[in-house]
């Protein structure tokens, strides 16, 4: 079980890789569920995240493959030797249709890219965008790498205000059964956390409970540290970082 921890420019980083974040997430929280950070940010955020150390970038829920295309160029600025995520949400296409060829472009951009990310599916459980569990088929299907659970309202209720422990546990389940890598995130609480790691899933993803201000406010050591040991409290350790 690995904690990540949504940062939107490099003077958060250090914080979140002191308070035990093992994955750290570019995202622009006032662009959006996904949003993305700009370029002087996400280079910014690279140069000081520690050698080796994962990081994951939020590239939006474009439309097309025009806009995925568009997206994409943001990891430019990236330097290389690290593991690499992105996160693209599906809310902004026009069916399961528009959904497939996203994902695929995406995973096409990707094997010929020299990081070679690992691209990872978002759905919602808060009915925007295709049902979760047509994503686990898409991502499947596309051979992206993983699938996360997130919410796109950002209104203070969170994942499990949307989907019952026993519907996200049994989607959890059916990504693990296709080979993904799954994620749950949705504005979660240190219970919120701690509620998360017990159910089958690789990643819990926070941004607003690791802040002082929420959301939008400064991401703070000790609240990270907290969220870290919500984690071990719930019997699940955290990984090495590889």
């Amino acid at each position: 079980m690995r904690l990540l921890v949504s940062v939107r420019s490099a003077d958060e980083v250090a914080a979140a890789v002191a308070g035990g974040a093992e994955i750290v997430d570019a995202k622009e929280p006032g662009r959006g569920a996904l949003g993305a950070v700009g370029p002087d940010e996400l280079r910014g955020i690279s140069r000081v995240l520690p050698a080796g150390w994962p990081l994951s970038v939020a590239l939006g829920d474009p439309a097309d493959e025009r806009e995925v295309g568009s997206a994409w160029r943001l990891l430019d600025v990236i330097a290389g030797g690290r593991p690499l995520f992105v996160k693209l949400g599906l809310s902004g296409v026009g069916g399961l249709a528009g959904a497939r060829s996203i994902l695929h472009h995406a995973v096409a951009l990707a094997a010929s890219s020299p990081s070679r990310p690992a691209v990872v599916a978002v759905a919602y459980g808060d009915a925007k965008g295709p049902p979760p569990e047509a994503v686990i088929e898409l991502a499947s299907e596309a051979g992206a790498r993983g699938v996360l659970l997130d919410t796109w309202r950002k209104d203070g209720r969170d994942l499990f205000s949307f989907m019952a422990e026993p519907t996200v546990r049994a989607w959890a389940m059916g990504a693990r059964a296709r080979g993904l890598l799954v994620a749950a995130a949705g504005s979660l609480s240190a219970a919120g956390v701690e509620r998360a790691a017990r159910l089958p899933v690789d990643v819990v993803g926070v941004r607003g409970a690791a802040c002082l201000g929420g959301r939008n406010g400064q991401v703070d050591e000790a609240l990270v540290r907290t969220l870290a040991a919500a984690i071990r409290g719930a019997g699940a350790q955290p990984h090495a970082v590889a």
